[in-house]
């Protein structure tokens, strides 16, 4: 096994629990390079198959919307049977064999090739899903609670780093491939390789323990009096808060990859280099960010990252400049990493380990929903706006029809900002108090140009500070 952490650094003092925990670093890698190998460029495949904008964005929300209901079925599956790792090496194992099944899409007709992808799609996001709740419910377990943000910002780390190296792999099959007008093979080279990285994800899977409690810890129902608690309403502000916040971010994106690929001209090239900043950025800022959360508790994270999420789409409308584009990438890799390990974590600190399987498989379902719904929004508004506007006497032409989904998607965004993070209340482990200012302190001295702007935010506090004191 790769020692992806020296062995004198011990996750737990259990030998078998850390084993666990280490064959879950190598999952985490492996699953993560055939994700970003393969997930990033499905709509690029989409497009290659001559689908259309709409097409695209079904392909990317549908499958993983009906996929999602496969939790439920997994986390009555393993109520039933009191066993967690043979639902979840089962599950990856029947991923994989799916993969090699897309090389053949080409061959097909047109609207038959571009049916069975979402289709195949469906059943490996479906295959997916069965995983999930049981995972988590056995991560829940085994990573112990003091050391839960630094281990998954570890992991998430690693894994960030994985999908990043997948993600250019297969920007550069396909970049390679397309000079010589074999995109096909480009593909199919993509395919075969996530194909690989699933089964040796599977592999550590099946080297993990599970503990003996599983049977008492699984399950238990939804009483009356646990509904009735502050943490059940705690742990339902905070699940309303990111299934609609994921909405309205699906109202924009299924269509980046359609802008950049048939609207802005990008090479495969340009394209991996543009969505893989927004993952690298990730993987720099992931450890700050699981040290905060771990100080600081999960809130906080989901009040700052919460906060610059619904202004990214904004800045698409201003220029098509490449170099400017990835720059937002920069600033959108920073906010999504803490964004969706501050989300990840609060789950844990919500829900107790006996109702977590079945929580998180709801929480999960209504997010696929809901990002689903969000992309038909997206759709609807492609479809029915017009490209030229007129004001007056004046217009106001878009030159991609896709601009109103993003400037659409960054209202809804703000929208759910302004409702709901005023409102959550996470309960756990006591965690001390961060203001704003100071998070942002703490964050800037990772990076100087943050600490410039730290300086001025600072030194505007302190003059409004003065002028307010004065009579």
């Amino acid at each position: 096994m790769i020692p992806i952490r020296p062995k004198h650094k011990k996750f737990s003092k259990d030998p078998q629990t850390d084993s666990s925990l280490r064959h879950s670093l190598h999952d985490g890698v492996a699953h993560f390079l055939m994700s970003g190998s393969l997930e990033t460029y499905i709509s690029a495949y989409a497009l290659f198959l001559k689908a259309t904008a709409s097409q695209v964005a079904l392909i990317a929300t549908l499958p993983a919307a009906l996929g999602s209901l496969a939790q439920l079925f997994s986390a009555w599956l393993g109520h039933r049977i009191n066993q967690r790792k043979p639902i979840m090496v089962t599950g990856a194992f029947l991923q994989a064999l799916l993969l090699p099944c897309l090389i053949i899409l080409p061959l097909l007709s047109q609207p038959v090739s571009v049916f069975m992808l979402a289709v195949l799609i469906m059943l490996y996001f479906f295959a997916a899903n069965v995983v999930v709740p049981q995972w988590c419910s056995l991560m829940g377990e085994l990573v112990p609670e003091r050391k839960r943000g630094r281990y998954f910002g570890l992991r998430t780390k690693l894994a960030t780093s994985a999908s990043f190296i997948g993600l250019t792999m297969g920007g550069l099959f396909l970049e390679t491939s397309d000079r010589y007008a074999m995109t096909w093979l480009g593909f199919s080279s993509i395919f075969l390789f996530a194909f690989t990285a699933r089964l040796y994800s599977t592999w550590h899977l099946h080297k993990m323990h599970e503990p003996v409690s599983h049977a008492i810890s699984l399950e238990s129902s939804f009483n009356l009096k646990w509904l009735k608690a502050n943490e059940f309403k705690a742990a339902l502000s905070f699940s309303t808060f990111v299934v609609l916040m994921n909405s309205a971010v699906a109202i924009a994106t299924p269509f980046f990859a359609v802008y950049m690929l048939r609207d802005l001209h990008y090479s495969y090239f340009q394209f991996m280099l543009n969505t893989g900043t927004a993952v690298f950025l990730q993987v720099l800022t992931l450890n700050y960010w699981g040290r905060i959360n771990d100080v600081f508790g999960s809130r906080a994270l989901l009040i700052v990252c919460g906060s610059m999420v619904p202004t990214l789409p904004l800045f698409w409308l201003l220029s098509t400049n490449f170099w400017y584009l990835l720059f937002i990438q920069v600033l959108a890799g920073i906010a999504w990493g803490g964004f969706s390990l501050s989300s990840g974590n609060a789950l844990y600190d919500l829900i107790p380990q006996a109702k977590r399987s079945t929580y998180q498989a709801l929480h999960n379902v209504s997010l696929a929903v809901g990002v689903f719904l969000g992309s038909m929004v997206g759709v609807g508004l492609i479809k029915l706006l017009p490209q030229t506007v007129e004001f007056g006497s004046r217009q106001w032409h878009w030159h991609s029809i896709l601009l109103w989904a993003f400037l659409f998607s960054a209202l809804m965004r703000t929208l759910v900002a302004v409702v709901f993070i005023p409102k959550l209340h996470l309960f756990g482990r006591p965690r001390k108090k961060l203001a704003v200012s100071q998070l942002i302190f703490r964050f800037t001295r990772f990076n100087a140009f943050m600490g410039l702007a730290y300086e001025v935010v600072a030194r505007e506090k302190k003059h409004a500070d003065r002028h307010s004191s004065q009579p």
